[in-house]
């Protein structure tokens, strides 16, 4: 096989074949498979840790058609949130199984090794056996700290996990890219306590372009807000939650806006869960959608009143640039990451003020016709001087990143 200047880990996107909608970091995996093949062609290669042990190079050809496949699966209506069957994929995993490398680098230049997800991570001697066999520098990206900063918010064991997860990246990571500067200040701070400091590249995600779509059937025209993400303790749905039960209890139920929640279910969620399964009044006013193909969440969103993201803790915020790329306003809390993404032009609001956030909410949905009040027609303003963060824009950090690693 081919030495090549650049090596993309595709491990997430391999691991993922049985899921048929993507999450956040498999969207950028792809991302970068297509802007580095854009940038680099026959100089990229494809390596992965497959999900049955094997670890390695994949074919070019084989690795294309898979990405390929995979991303044409993405743009199907989803069947609900179940796994494809585990028979159903087998063969195609067989046919993914990599190869170990066994040669040094061409020419004596070394390749740079590109991951962009977490996968593996957690286990710094298997990443150590890919970068010796490949004699490759390591770029790495971070998406966030916040199990280690915000350990209350993880799984139990989720903070020693991306603490073990950042240290692996902090000592064999050559350079770093991260998806804000706030991600950045927080990784810095990290690894500084491990005595290395690799370089740091600050690039925005870019914003996925949202295929046209019309309008969800709904059984009547009221307005609604969307809410997308992981149903998870630091996204905050319990706030959103307990302000549609208080306009249950306080307005005529034609005059409820609804609130559509797309997202997985996720962890430590007993609340959430016990609101969205067992409380009367949100019936009929809170939609929860568990698998949502691309096509329809583009028409969820490109038809809502706002979108919603009161999160604790964000590493970024697609769906704020998403929403705002196609003219949709935003409330959302103010955070770092999301002053980051949306700039001047989202409503922001404390993720505890509950008061403003139901104010806000109420003006963005104003009268069924008229499109929302004074707040709402404010930030259509701001928002004609938004400009959205691209895929080009990032991919030409990351391309200089790589340059700047295959010189030294």
């Amino acid at each position: 096989m081919a030495m090549n200047k650049v090596i993309l880990d595709i491990s997430r996107l391999i691991s993922r074949i049985r899921h048929r909608t993507p999450s956040g970091v498999d969207r950028v995996e792809m991302a970068y498979a297509r802007g580095l093949m854009q940038r680099f062609g026959a100089e990229l290669g494809f390596a992965a840790v497959h999900p049955f042990g094997w670890k390695g190079r994949l074919s070019p050809d084989l690795a294309s058609a898979y990405l390929d496949a995979l991303e044409q699966s993405w743009k199907k209506d989803a069947a609900g949130d179940t796994p494809r069957a585990l028979a159903e994929v087998v063969p195609e995993l067989m046919r993914l199984r990599p190869r170990a490398m066994t040669t040094g680098p061409a020419n004596g230049q070394a390749p740079v090794y590109v991951q962009v997800s977490p996968h593996h991570l957690a286990n710094p001697a298997t990443v150590g056996t890919m970068l010796k066999r490949e004699q490759a520098a390591f770029l790495c990206m971070v998406h966030d700290l916040i199990p280690i900063e915000f350990p209350e918010y993880a799984r139990p064991s989720g903070a020693a996990l991306h603490r073990q997860r950042m240290r692996t990246v902090a000592e064999l990571a050559d350079a770093v890219i991260v998806n804000s500067a706030a991600t950045g200040r927080s990784f810095a701070a990290f690894a500084e306590a491990t005595g290395r400091k690799p370089a740091i590249h600050v690039a925005l995600l870019g914003t996925e372009a949202l295929p046209p779509a019309g309008p969800e059937p709904m059984a009547d025209d009221r307005p609604y807000f969307i809410c997308v993400g992981t149903i998870e303790p630091r996204k905050n749905h319990l706030l959103l939650l307990h302000l549609w039960r208080r306009m249950a209890e306080t307005m005529e139920a034609d005059a409820i806006p609804r609130l559509i929640i797309v997202g997985r279910r996720g962890w430590e969620n007993e609340q959430v869960l016990d609101l969205l399964e067992r409380c009367p009044a949100l019936e009929g006013h809170v939609v929860e959608i568990n698998g949502c193909s691309d096509l329809r969440l583009a028409g969820l969103i490109r038809h809502a009143r706002a979108l919603l993201m009161p999160s604790f803790a964000e590493g970024f915020g697609m769906p704020i640039a998403e929403a705002l790329s196609v003219g949709v306003p935003v409330i959302c809390s103010d955070i770092p990451s999301h002053r980051e993404v949306g700039g001047d032009a989202p409503d922001y609001r404390d993720p505890l003020d509950g008061t403003g956030w139901m104010a806000a909410i109420c003006d963005h949905a104003g009268h069924h016709q008229t499109g929302g009040g004074p707040l709402a027609d404010a930030q259509r303003s701001r928002m004609e001087r938004w400009r959205a963060p691209t895929w080009d824009d990032h991919m030409e950090i990351a391309a200089d990143a790589i340059e700047r690693l295959a010189s030294r």
